[in-house]
């Protein structure tokens, strides 16, 4: 026969200093856990919207991000020749090529600046990307120095607020637009004139990168391979969407050490859980006594005891998850270990991380319950009846 879980719930709300003080301790380490997967699953998410499946990103071979592509003018002529390349309304390939470095800007948190991705683009790099729309003013015109920022550059940065001058190259360039992309990567970046930015900056014949658009997935895959075979452009292509996933690994290290605090954490959280318990164990030694006689098996004690534990756990998970949920509007940046840049994101708590961290309050809840209840369940009937 088993032991009403009225009985638990009831002597957790008798207990309340005790229970709520472990539950607190419980809720801070799942509200650690939650944050730390809150800003992985942004950042990754900034990276991810970045994408699009039909765009083909094309560098030369050995080169693991567009800051060191280092494309050749006549390899994209070449490449531009390519079949299963979509065309836009003038019956051209849709085909971009761009240049990508990085500049310094300052702001209040870092007076002495921060890399930006600059990127040189043409049209046709607009037009592929069609998620990205200006919010405020214009965008740039060919053979103007004239940027348009990112909305998170915008924000964070004064000196690139719409109608300022940036200097970097060879001149000052007028801030004349704020693009939006949703919540993508591209919000961290600052898009110029191609061939103005590479007279800027002496690279007319270095620029980084091409992409282009496949008509559909099968074409994508088959200009990959057409791509990778082709000794004359000695470059590698993969999609957009892969390569963005790829740039994501600048959270691994933050991940990492997240889970490693969690878990010492969880340490200590365990054994607050454990000694709660172990507690409660020597204080209702009788109780334990009288539900022997009412001929509740150890089996039921040790199972009850045990949920009790679980119970006080779920608590805390829950209050680690509410403490975490305002995150969901909190917006950071880190440094890209890839681009060498910083890219803004907002953290995502989402339900997957609640429900992770739900389940890591659940397990300190086991590890902290088992053994005393063990111990409440090999408790001798006279010997509890005797204890005071």
């Amino acid at each position: 026969m088993a032991i009403p879980l009225a009985y638990n719930l009831r002597n957790l709300t008798i207990r309340k200093t005790t229970t709520l003080m472990t539950a607190l301790g419980i809720a801070l380490t799942v509200a650690v856990l939650v944050a730390i997967l809150a800003l992985v699953n942004g950042l990754q998410g900034a990276f991810r919207t970045s994408g699009n499946p039909l765009n083909v990103l094309v560098m030369r071979k050995g080169a693991n991000a567009e800051l060191s592509g280092g494309m050749t003018l006549e390899a994209f002529q070449t490449l531009k020749s390519k079949p299963g390349i979509a065309r836009g309304a003038d019956g051209q390939p849709q085909a971009s090529l761009e240049l990508v470095t990085v500049i310094n800007l300052p702001n209040e948190s870092h007076p002495d600046g921060m890399n930006i991705t600059l990127r040189g683009v043409t049209q046709v790099g607009l037009d592929i990307r069609e998620k990205t729309k200006i919010a405020n003013g214009r965008w740039f015109r060919a053979g103007q120095r004239e940027v348009v920022v990112g909305k998170s550059i915008a924000k964070s940065y004064p000196d690139a607020a719409l109608g300022k001058k940036l200097h970097f190259g060879r001149g000052d360039w007028e801030v004349v637009g704020v693009m939006d992309s949703n919540s993508s990567a591209t919000n961290s970046e600052i898009y110029a004139d191609l061939n103005q930015m590479a007279g800027d900056f002496n690279r007319q014949d270095g620029p980084s990168s091409a992409l282009v658009r496949a008509t559909d997935s099968i074409a994508a895959q088959a200009l990959i391979n057409s791509i990778n075979d082709d000794q004359r452009l000695n470059c590698n292509a993969r999609t957009e969407v892969e390569y963005m996933e790829s740039q994501t690994n600048s959270a691994a290290p933050v991940q990492y050490l997240g889970v490693f605090v969690a878990i010492i954490m969880a340490v200590g959280s365990s054994f607050a859980a454990m000694n709660t318990m172990y507690a409660a164990v020597a204080r209702r030694a009788k109780e334990v006594g009288t539900l022997r006689v009412l001929g509740f098996s150890r089996g039921s004690i040790l199972t009850s005891f045990f949920w009790e534990s679980v119970l006080l756990s779920l608590l805390g998970g829950a209050l680690g998850c509410l403490l975490a949920l305002p995150l969901n509007f909190v917006s950071t940046s880190m440094m890209s270990f890839t681009s060498f840049s910083e890219i803004a994101f907002n953290f995502h708590a989402g339900p997957a991380a609640m429900a992770l961290g739900m389940i890591f309050a659940v397990l300190m809840g086991a590890i902290g319950g088992v053994f005393p209840a063990r111990m409440a369940a090999r408790k001798e009937i006279l010997a509890a009846l005797r204890d005071i």
